[in-house]
């Protein structure tokens, strides 16, 4: 099964059409920007674009591309600089694990972008450079990670403040295969200028995709803690009625209104694990896709149930993980969050939108050893330092390099 729709004879040549260029060698390989004596090519602007557009990763406007590019330019340089290498088990380990976020065997993987436009090269660089610019900054600033009790305690103290908070939300989420991505992008931005629940709530009868829609989008009381991560200091951000920028999922956009937000007296609860199964159903969001969704939803009771339908069908056909809260995908995050065991959710599809996602919560496991809540803050801690530390480390070289705009 693809993770990539047909893209068609557009998506093929957008080397050209992204780049604004000719598909000529010699536009291809025009320099856009020079970093310091090593260039950055309309070739490889193209190529980053496609390789984002294929992914529906956020970031795929050219001067973004063009930004991150430099940036990488920066890196490699200075890996070169420390002589560092990566070992070939090193690259190859860390393409995997790149590809296992798709659910493709690595070369799967890499034949789907090669069919798609994005050369095996271009990849190997995008990861190999990230992989040797993570090895460099642990090397650099490994020995000033020492996080002491007393930053744990502070940041468990933080987040069972949090914990007393809970919001009144109301959702939009938009279906966007790669066809009608940009046409949803539009509708998106304009429907984060409402300026009142029910015009909102209007926008979501008209485009969601969950089963919210039918009531204006609105959701229950929820405790801040059950949301996903990246929607948390989002949603703090905001005042009652405000709603957030348009965030990019697979195959979907989505937007949230706070419509209220009270601070409670009992400890929220926090969940080590999430036990959930997804059994994904061809046609996408098709009358027929949806009509066997709910079917299917008639026949089951719970997680366990799926393994009988999915009994001779190919092992892709359903997945079953339990995982840390913070690993899930957000789109699958943020469904869960709304579930009770043995709900069921079919608002995701997969595939550029060519397969439905029947998605199941089967259970969570409460976090309850205080030693496994302090090892995994300090983990918090740790990256949050040496992201700072990176993030000054590149801007340092930033400001020291000649970059130039022929």
């Amino acid at each position: 099964m693809s993770i990539f729709t047909r893209l068609g004879t557009a998506m093929v040549l957008s080397l050209s059409t992204l780049s604004g260029g000719s598909l000529s060698a010699q536009g291809l390989f025009d320099p856009v920007v020079i970093v310091n004596d090593d260039v950055v090519t309309e070739y490889e602007v193209g190529q980053r674009q496609l390789f984002l557009s294929l992914l529906n990763a956020p970031g795929g406007t050219r001067d973004a591309v063009i930004e991150t590019l430099v940036d990488e330019k920066l890196r490699a340089q200075e890996i070169e600089r420390a002589g560092l290498e990566l070992t070939p088990e090193g690259l190859e380990t860390g393409i995997a694990e790149f590809a296992q976020r798709t659910g493709l065997p690595p070369e799967e993987f890499i034949a789907q972008l090669e069919q798609n436009g994005v050369e095996r090269e271009s990849f190997v660089s995008f990861v190999s450079v990230g992989l040797a610019w993570r090895e460099l900054i642990g090397a650099r600033f490994g020995r000033r990670l020492q996080i002491s009790d007393e930053e744990i305690d502070r940041a468990l103290g933080s987040s069972a403040g949090a914990g007393g908070i809970r919001v009144l939300l109301s959702e939009i989420i938009i279906p966007a295969p790669p066809e009608r991505r940009a046409q949803v992008e539009e509708i998106a931005q304009l429907i984060g200028t409402a300026q009142s629940q029910a015009e909102f709530s209007n926008y979501a009868r008209q485009y969601s995709a969950t089963a919210t829609r039918d009531a204006g989008g609105q959701l229950p009381w929820q405790a801040l803690t059950d949301l996903p991560p990246v929607l948390r200091p989002l949603l703090l951000s905001l005042a009652p009625g405000d709603v957030t920028e348009p965030l990019p999922l697979p195959d979907a956009v989505a937007l949230f209104q706070l419509r209220d937000i009270q601070e409670t007296s009992a400890p929220s609860q926090q969940f080590a694990s999430v036990d959930y199964a997804a059994y994904y159903i061809p046609g996408g969001r098709s009358a027929a896709a949806l009509s066997a969704a709910a079917r299917l939803r008639s026949e089951v009771d719970d997680c366990d149930d799926l393994y009988g339908t999915a009994k001779g069908q190919p092992p892709e056909v359903l997945v079953r993980e339990a995982v840390p809260p913070a690993n899930l995908p957000q789109d699958i995050a943020l469904e869960l969050s709304k579930l009770d065991p043995g709900e069921v959710s079919t608002a995701l599809t997969r595939s550029g939108g060519q397969s439905l996602m029947f998605l199941m919560l089967c259970g969570r496991t409460a976090a309850v050893n205080e030693d496994v809540a302090r090892e995994e803050a300090a983990a918090a801690l740790r990256t949050q330092t040496i992201n700072t530390y990176a993030e000054s480390y590149l801007a340092q070289l930033r400001a020291d390099a000649r970059i130039v705009t022929p």
